[in-house]
């Protein structure tokens, strides 16, 4: 034998080796390909051809190990069809991914052998069905995204305490029930647009950088978030939510901030509040009384409107929109007196500002407020409401 020959077949040999599929995962891709089917515009199992000698370097969506075994496979986009139960035959899985598309059925049940999974992203299809308990058994999971399906039943508790997980997202979908306590060292939790009911949990992970609990039927105070320091992300609008917002919240690491449409009341200790530069916070549609913070006007994006705010604005807000640090301030529907506005100062044509039905006698800056057009088109409230109001609040 030739050394040149000898090269080639030691060559093949090395490539049946390390290249070539195993046998099991072959099998479980095959099962796979036969529960999915192709929308029209999709041509994602082209490359999908069971007779190639390698489909580790020809299967779009899939790569392996250097033993054959499939490593992570990314599904889709625009597939319909179920997910098949073989996946879970492909133990060495790190990384399972399913693109939008219109997916029916539920997860696969046997996740508990598929112990080296460590991120999981199936969004944007019609997935039915609980989080299997499998899941519990997923402790190198990193990332776990079931967004916009059609899941439901309780959150299990296990998912929050998984001792990897760093971001878990179930929002849009039909999760109900209570939040459990969550121990997991996640830095992004989002479960915004579910049917989540009940109070907060009593603790969160200090960790904790994005949280979304929008659009739920959650209620009572939100005092267990006042240690999350390193927040820079949180909604928590069009909840029941109840009690004052903690002063910590408004943190200089904190970009972002929407609770709108609760029943929250009031800042606590107001004082102490430190905005970043840049950052939008929308307080509206609550109960929140009392006088206008100095200490949120550095906001660029305020919406303090629809509450029961008191008394003049503060010059600290005319300062920040005079010099650009505040590009949209809505006041309307509150209780304010006065808006201390000197007719030399100039507005930037950015600005959007409002401060309609308030109890102020005439419009301060004629020609300047760009009010949304849902706003009522009276300038004032009605005289007899304000001495109402502020006759109550003295009495009480």
């Amino acid at each position: 034998m030739s050394y040149n020959t000898f090269f080639l077949l030691m060559l093949t040999l090395v490539h049946s080796i390390f290249c070539s599929l195993s046998p099991p995962d072959l099998a479980a891709l095959q099962s796979i390909r036969n529960s999915l089917t192709e929308t029209p515009g999709s041509a994602f199992f082209s490359t999908w051809d069971f007779t190639t000698p390698d489909p580790c370097s020809s299967f779009s969506g899939l790569t392996c190990t250097s033993h054959g075994r499939v490593s992570t496979l990314s599904l889709g986009p625009n597939l319909s069809g179920s997910l098949s139960p073989s996946i879970s035959n492909l133990t060495h899985l790190t990384q399972l991914v399913l693109y939008p598309g219109s997916v029916t059925g539920p997860l696969p049940p046997r996740f508990d052998i598929l112990p080296l999974l460590r991120v999981i992203s199936i969004t944007r299809n019609r997935l039915t069905g609980p989080i299997p308990n499998s899941f519990s058994s997923l402790s190198y999971l990193h990332t776990l995204d079931l967004s916009y399906n059609q899941l439901s039943g309780s959150i299990p508790p296990f998912l929050t305490t998984l001792p990897r997980l760093k971001v878990l997202v179930l929002a849009s979908n039909q999760f109900s029930n209570n939040l459990e306590p969550v121990s997991s060292p996640l830095f992004h939790l989002d479960l915004k647009l579910n049917q989540i009911s009940g109070q907060l949990p009593p603790a969160f992970p200090t960790t904790l950088r994005y949280l979304s609990l929008s659009s739920n039927s959650m209620q009572g105070t939100i005092n267990a978030l006042a240690p999350l320091t390193e927040l820079t992300y949180i909604d928590l609008s069009m909840n029941q939510f109840t009690g004052a917002i903690p002063n910590s919240l408004f943190g200089p690491t904190t970009s972002s901030m929407f609770l709108q449409r609760n029943n929250l009341t009031s800042i606590s200790n107001a004082t102490a509040i430190s905005l970043p530069q840049g950052s939008t916070v929308d307080l509206s549609h609550n109960s929140i009384s009392g006088e206008l913070p100095p200490s949120l006007a550095g906001a660029e994006s305020l919406f303090l409107n629809n509450n029961r705010f008191t008394g003049d604005i503060p010059e600290e807000y005319v300062r920040s929109l005079t010099n650009g640090t505040t590009k949209t301030l809505f006041l309307q529907h509150n209780y304010l007196t006065r808006f201390p506005w000197n007719s030399g100062s100039q507005l930037q044509d950015s600005v959007s500002l409002c401060f309609s039905y308030n109890c102020m006698e005439t419009d301060p800056v004629v020609g300047l407020s760009t009010c949304p057009v849902e706003v009522a088109p009276l300038l004032s409230r009605p005289a007899i409401q304000c001495s109402r109001f502020y006759n109550h609040s003295s009495n009480g």
